[in-house]
């Protein structure tokens, strides 16, 4: 007689991942404690049902979701053995899409697709989902959002990669907001400020670029190739900033007033520093300067290079040093919030105009100092 084993599914062994990664999910539910979004439980289990409380909630409150995944950034935690931070990615891309629109992100749910969960020998992948479970708790402590389920599926080769354990993992982070301040784009006016928070690396973004260059380059081996010090693995998988405290505490939460005017936020990923703000500017119509933007990472520089990826391609595929961009007419005041968080770093690096284009001095490799302009897409 066939079973589920048969077909390459171990049962068992996936129940004992779904309690496993449960239990890390519960650790995180103290991050919504008596606030909108905490946890209320009907049966305390991995399958039983989990909710939040929503029957008082104002006029004019809305509820959505953003969905986003960790794209190829995976396949380099599989390179170098290390699952410890790529829920930073994940969580990072979810939360920071629904923080754009005015909202506060306050519950993330995901599905990891498998190949399988153990070795050919049979020996489980569990240091492999105690990683990605750690970083999930951490992760959420960062954004402030509780885990409230996921899913976890075992489904051979539909799912590849490097080595013998390969996953993908995607995310949905739900979000409130009073409707009355998410943003529209008519906030935003010329003479307001970008606010640049900085990015020490690629996000999980371009990732795909990275690879193919990384590969004609050095071959397949290519993770542990040496760049002053430190591997192009580790280098590459370098964890996305979170900035969800941060600039919550700049616009505002459900229940609480922002300490200052913000216009809109820049969340700096797909289409890269260039892309992102012609999607936020176009609309009403505006454009940007800027002349005091970070300096890429070291590893953006070096794939450029042995790339040969001009400083308009870069521009408009990785963030370039700026993960998150804050317009605001009141930039002392972003400083300010910003003095409250050692891990984050922000300075003025343009402001907004009434001209259709983005305009900015490169900090590439080719036309270092010099102006750069693309027309405004919309």
């Amino acid at each position: 007689m066939t079973d589920y084993d048969d077909a390459g599914v171990d049962v068992a062994l996936g129940d004992e991942v779904s309690k496993m990664l449960y239990a890390a999910s519960k650790l995180t539910w103290q991050n919504r404690a008596g606030r909108f979004g905490e946890i209320q439980v009907a049966k305390d289990s991995f399958s039983g049902a989990r909710g939040f409380e929503v029957s008082n909630l104002p006029l004019g409150t809305r509820i959505g979701m953003a969905l986003d995944g960790i794209g190829t950034k995976i396949e380099v935690a599989e390179r170098i053995g290390d699952y410890t931070t790529i829920a930073h990615d994940l969580i990072a891309m979810a939360v920071e899409d629904a923080i754009v629109l005015g909202a506060e992100p306050f519950a993330v749910g995901s599905v990891l697709d498998v190949n399988r969960l153990k070795d050919e020998v049979g020996e489980p992948f569990a240091e492999h989902v105690k990683q990605l479970a750690r970083g999930y708790v951490e992760a959420a402590d960062l954004a402030q959002v509780a885990v409230i389920d996921g899913e976890t599926a075992e489904i051979g080769m539909r799912v590849g990669g490097y080595g013998p354990f390969n996953a993908n993992w995607a995310a949905a982070a739900l979000w409130v907001a009073d409707v009355n301040r998410l943003f529209t784009g008519r906030e935003i006016q010329p003479g307001d400020y970008l606010v640049g928070l900085k990015e020490g690396g690629f996000r999980s973004n371009g990732l795909s670029l990275v690879r193919k260059i990384a590969t004609d380059v050095h071959g397949d081996d290519w993770h542990n190739v040496n760049l002053e010090g430190v591997s192009l693995g580790e280098r590459v998988l370098t964890p996305s900033k979170i900035y969800t405290r941060a600039t919550l505490d700049m616009c505002g939460r459900f229940e609480e007033e922002g300490e200052i005017d913000v216009h809109g936020f820049v969340h700096v990923t797909g289409g890269g520093l260039v892309g992102k703000l012609q999607r936020v500017l176009g609309g009403p119509g505006l454009g940007a300067t800027m002349d005091n933007l970070f300096d890429p990472a070291r590893a953006m520089s070096y794939f450029q290079q042995e790339g040969d990826v001009s400083d308009k391609m870069a521009y408009q595929t990785w963030n370039m040093g700026q993960g998150f961009i804050v317009i605001t007419p009141n930039p002392l005041g972003v400083m300010q919030v910003l003095e409250r968080y050692e891990d984050i770093e922000g300075q003025v690096i343009g402001q907004v105009t009434d001209k259709s284009r983005i305009s900015l001095v490169s900090n590439g490799l080719y036309s270092q100092g010099g102006w750069l302009n693309f027309p405004n897409k919309g």
